[in-house]
């Protein structure tokens, strides 16, 4: 859907861009001209997310995402342009424009959301028939109660080729909506049969309440154990939490991180609402930082076994520039939750979470395990893994109270365990120390990840220029058709500065305003966030004309060093006429 600029005008005059960040994440200097907080878009514990009240914008300087009000909507919530304007018109009670016209986009979602609701009507109703007997039993035999089943919506893909898709055809989806909603697949022959077949249904439920994928799980032990909903329009495996949508209304802001499905359930019959899994085989920093979202303390609750204690592992790799506490769950009575409810009860799981060690405390756990500390040799080598451990721990206080308990524990002074772990830390400091080096040199020399130009490194003088150049139009749309006999899009070398700017002028010569809200209805995600990096460097800038005009020498100057380099291509008229085509550019004045 097309919306007016003065619809957004108002729109953005209505929605306090602070007050829409802070709901979810907390802002720093909160009132002042550019506040800060923690990016909800990537993990991190030092503050790079800055918003821009005066141009309703926001750009992160850590993992280079940036855009309006409506674009932190967009991905945040995981919603088109048209979806996120509805959800700001809704929060501030301002009706949507209606000319007849529906955004393709937001039909496609629409129908996504609709064919999984159906889906899961289907399902939820099918585990109740018949045919459902055997879904019904392994329930029973899992000890999941009617109040459970009917709370997580548990369903039932009954055994048959096409049981769903004939259903979903009577209610008007077509075959190619469902292929695309990974809810059944196409033969060779042209003929559409269900994806999920004999197995347990398990809807995954968004927080906003709408079903958007399936877990099916095998009712014996074939394989494969689980087919998942492969990613669709509304939904991507890993940005999402399963059960998030039901934890985060529970008292309190800790959350049990479980590694499945399964798990999730039983914690919740058992007494822990605030369980969730991570969607995916690999845990990541979007989930990492939707759960920051909702949680100051988050405890790992992985299954005992290698494979889990794996996944604890790289969990903690993740979770280790995270703004809340981390704890893990030592699973020493069985394998999973389940399994220790079943066995040992609810009692048992509360008893677990009491004890559970920190992350310095787990990883000294690991490493203690390691050694036989009964012998000089491995007394030796764990003081010098716990030396590492502790010297990742940034809190003075807290190491210091470590290498006590570490140092009274193994009979050894303080002095002496304080001196590796100064030494480890020092180590560690290098190796900071140097990346940051290498990463100040590498933007030096135009390789910066958070600018979307991959040919910027190749061309940096040039890519400078441009930069300014944009960066001044922005303040100074009129410097467009005052300069533009002068600079035309064929004259910028990069391509991602050469859109921006064909896009810029093509709205300011049709009289539109060049203001993010607006130029990002069409705009792909890099323009955008090459728009808000453009926009942060306007104080470092004159902004003057002699500036804009130097820019536009200087680009030919590049452009005319590469034209020579092409040379050997042309013939000696082409290259003659190229070359005064160029000295008349550069020296025509300013109209």
């Amino acid at each position: 859907m097309r919306f007016s600029e003065d619809f957004l005008d108002e729109l953005r005059s209505r929605v306090d861009i602070e007050e829409l960040v802070g709901h979810y994440a907390e802002i720093r200097h909160r009132g002042s001209r550019n506040p800060t907080c923690l990016c909800p878009f990537h993990s991190e514990k030092t503050p790079s997310f800055v918003i821009y009240p005066e141009n309703w914008s926001f750009y992160c300087f850590g993992c280079g995402v940036g855009g309006s009000g409506i674009t932190f909507v967009q991905r945040i919530e995981n919603l088109s342009f048209t979806e996120a304007v509805k959800f700001l018109c809704e929060r501030v009670g301002m009706q949507m424009p209606d000319d007849g016209a529906d955004d393709e986009a937001m039909r496609l979602r629409r129908r996504c959301y609709e064919a999984n609701r159906e889906a899961a009507r289907f399902f939820y109703n099918a585990l109740r028939t018949p045919a459902g007997a055997g879904a019904r039993q392994y329930l029973e035999k899992r000890g999941l109660s009617p109040e459970t089943v009917q709370k997580f919506g548990l369903g039932y893909a009954p055994d048959s080729w096409d049981a769903l898709t004939r259903h979903m055809f009577s209610k008007g989806f077509t075959g190619g909506e469902l292929e695309a909603f990974f809810l059944a697949r196409r033969s060779a022959k042209g003929h559409y049969y269900d994806l999920f077949r004999n197995r347990l249904m398990i809807p995954i439920v968004d927080l906003r309440n709408n079903v958007v994928a399936f877990g099916g799980r095998v009712l014996d032990d074939s394989k494969p154990k689980y087919v998942n909903t492969s990613d669709t329009v509304v939904y991507k495996k890993g940005d999402g939490i399963y059960a998030l949508n039901l934890a985060k209304n529970e008292k309190g802001r800790t959350l049990i991180l479980c590694e499945g499905y399964m798990d999730v359930i039983a914690m919740h019959q058992a007494g822990f609402p605030n369980a969730v899994a991570a969607l995916g085989t690999a845990f990541t920093a979007q989930q990492v930082s939707l759960l920051s979202r909702y949680c100051d303390e988050l405890l790992l609750s992985f299954d005992a076994d290698e494979a889990g204690q794996r996944a604890t592992a790289r969990a903690m790799r993740m979770l280790q520039n995270a703004p809340m506490k981390v704890r893990v769950m030592k699973l020493e009575g069985g394998k999973d939750p389940d399994e220790i409810i079943k066995t040992e009860g609810a009692g048992r799981i509360e008893q677990i979470i009491k004890t559970a060690p920190n992350e310095t405390e787990y990883k000294l756990g690991l490493a203690q395990k390691k050694y036989d500390l009964t012998t000089a040799d491995g007394k030796s080598s764990y003081l010098k893994e716990a030396a590492a451990v502790l010297a990742s721990v940034t809190s003075p206080v807290e190491r210091d109270v470590y290498i006590g308990k570490v140092a009274s524990d193994l009979g050894v002074t303080r002095d002496a365990l304080r001196r590796e772990t100064e030494r480890q830390s020092r180590r560690v400091k290098n190796t900071e120390s140097r990346e940051a080096f290498r990463q100040d040199a590498d933007r030096a020399a135009g390789n910066d990840p958070r600018i979307p130009n991959p040919e910027r490194s190749r061309y940096l003088r040039a890519a400078k220029a441009e930069e300014t150049i944009l960066t001044s139009l922005l303040q100074n749309p009129d410097y467009y058709k005052r300069f533009r006999s002068r600079l035309s899009p064929e004259d910028f070398i990069t391509k991602v500065n050469r859109a921006l700017y064909e896009g810029l002028g093509r709205r300011i010569e049709e009289g539109h305003s060049i203001e993010m809200a607006a130029f990002s209805a069409d705009a792909p995600d890099d323009t955008v966030n090459l728009l808000s990096y453009l926009y942060t460097n306007r104080d470092k800038i004159a902004g003057t004309p002699a500036e804009y005009e130097g820019c536009i020498n200087t680009l030919l100057e590049e452009k005319q060093k590469l034209s020579f380099g092409e040379a050997k291509d042309m013939t000696d008229e082409e290259f003659m006429r190229r070359l005064e085509e160029l000295r008349k550019r550069k020296n025509k004045p300013e109209a």
